[in-house]
């Protein structure tokens, strides 16, 4: 007597939609200029010598980069100094940012997320994936919620065979 097993996938005919939030990480170089490297013995912005430095940054290191401005001397940095190095790079970087790395990445995933059409959820049962071997901001899954709860049934995270409920419409 010969019985036929069929394995069905009742995730996939469940209608559910699986949405990695780490799929909308910018691709790309991450690289920080810090302005103590532009200082007189890293204490005193000389103006001449900034722009000297300035100038002598090869733009080419920072083609199509993510880059973040930031100061970790104890010195106190005009703000046309930040004017002047983004001016240089801004033709050739992709993002420039003031801050830290991960202040960056937080504004990377806010311009991703605020740009991702999610029209495709509209009315569907979506999973947040829980888990993922990349950083990501915990401001984007806050920033995530506020675009998927008005336009989706239903709204969960972490993995199929163990969810959290978020919240029904």
């Amino acid at each position: 007597m010969s019985e036929e097993f069929e394995i069905k996938n009742k995730v996939a005919e469940s209608g559910l939609i699986n949405f990695d939030l780490a799929t909308l990480i910018p691709k790309g170089a991450r690289k920080g200029i810090d302005l103590k490297d532009f200082l007189f013995m890293e204490m005193i912005l000389k103006e001449k010598d900034f722009r000297e430095k300035v100038a002598a940054i090869n733009v080419e290191e920072y083609q199509d980069a993510y880059v973040y401005i930031y100061n970790s001397a104890d010195a106190i940095v005009p703000l046309w100094a930040y004017f002047l190095i983004t001016a240089r790079l801004t033709d050739v970087t992709k993002k420039i940012v003031f801050g830290n790395r991960e202040d960056l990445e937080v504004i990377l995933m806010h311009n991703a997320i605020q740009s991702h059409d999610f029209d495709e959820m509209r009315g569907k049962r979506v999973l947040v994936k829980g888990c993922s071997d990349k950083e990501i901001p915990e401001n984007a899954y806050i920033e995530l919620v506020e675009q998927l709860k008005p336009i989706v049934k239903s709204l969960m995270f972490g993995e199929a065979c163990s969810n959290v409920p978020i919240l029904k419409n």
